[in-house]
């Protein structure tokens, strides 16, 4: 398999929580260089060199710098995608510029081309008992075509629907939908979990997304498949630090899904309940294993009861019922 290096640029004080964030979308592995560190070392008066290589002493100038390693297949492309979440998320955060600028380059390869590569790895596959997923440059194979059939071109958002963590919250509605049933996607990403939603039944969906081309991505999916602008709605920014964007998702749903990472659904708490009606499920996953009874034990305080939890290949997806 090859790799692709991606160079994050940060800064010394936005390191352990751009790791910590890295390390909750399964990025585990990463290095560091950190020009404050050398600096540190190179001023240490216990320490006895002659010669110090001049490559080595470019270490001292610069931008912090934490390195990850992407495969060149549909993963890393959900990877790289979650990548530029947690950026703008925590440029976001950053009033004060903390955190560096929080920009990242791949190495030796456009970002086009490399998007690009992974296509090759995207086939039509099944979820549960009544979808089957392709992407607009695959046919449908003549042994599938009682499903229904959900058609996703990802762009440079993340959802194929071939990670854990989306086949798990596909699963848990194909379950949940009856029909006439009102969705909300928080975290849209390509949109696949709302436009799956109206697709299996329900009445209509709302997709908020953080980016700016995931909602854009979504919408197109959603006219790719059918969906009506009158049953699906797309809305842009950051519920958590925009009030009036969080006041403006009307209504009481039926179903919420937030398919993003442990820190941002425990931030989102007190955002579930108001918009989900009593006894509806919260459907939340992105979430690591090791962080599952974090993030429940935090939503029950928030009003919610478990009613179920899966777990696949470390990847948790949780339903919640408002109580």
């Amino acid at each position: 398999m090859e790799w692709t290096e991606v160079n994050i640029f940060t800064a010394p004080c936005g390191t352990e929580l751009l790791c910590s964030k890295l390390m909750d979308i399964g990025i585990t592995g990463f290095v560091i260089k950190d020009p404050q560190d050398f600096r540190e070392f190179l001023e240490d008066k216990n320490g006895k060199w002659d010669y110090i290589d001049e490559s080595l002493m470019e270490l001292s100038d610069g931008e912090t710098t934490v390195t990850v390693y992407l495969p060149d297949n549909n993963q890393g492309a959900d990877m790289l995608s979650s990548i530029k979440t947690v950026l703008t998320e925590m440029k976001s955060a950053d009033s004060e510029n903390q955190f560096g600028r929080l920009e990242y380059t791949l190495s030796g390869v456009h970002e086009e081309d490399w998007a690009n590569n992974w296509k090759q790895y995207f086939k039509p596959f099944t979820i549960g008992t009544k979808l089957i997923i392709k992407p607009s440059w695959e046919e449908l194979p003549e042994e599938e075509k009682d499903r229904k059939v959900l058609e996703i071109d990802p762009a440079s958002s993340f959802g194929t629907g071939q990670h854990h963590t989306t086949r798990l919250c596909l699963e848990a509605l194909e379950k949940l939908i009856n029909g006439g049933e009102k969705v909300l996607d928080m975290g849209c990403g390509s949109g696949i979990l709302s436009i799956a939603s109206v697709i299996l039944g329900a009445d209509s969906a709302c997709a908020v997304d953080i980016e700016e081309n995931a909602v854009n991505t979504a919408r197109e999916n959603a006219m790719r498949n059918g969906v009506s602008p009158e049953k699906y709605k797309t809305l842009f920014g950051n519920v958590i630090t925009d009030t009036e964007l969080a006041e403006s998702i009307e209504g009481d749903y039926d179903i919420i899904t937030a398919n993003i990472v442990a820190d941002i659904i425990i931030a989102m708490g007190d955002f579930f309940p108001k918009h989900l009606k009593k006894g509806g499920t919260l459907i939340v996953s992105g979430i690591i294993e090791e962080r599952s009874e974090e993030v429940i034990s935090e939503l029950k305080k928030c009003g919610f009861s478990l009613v179920e939890i899966s777990v696949r290949e470390g990847w948790a997806c949780a339903e919640m019922c408002k109580c």
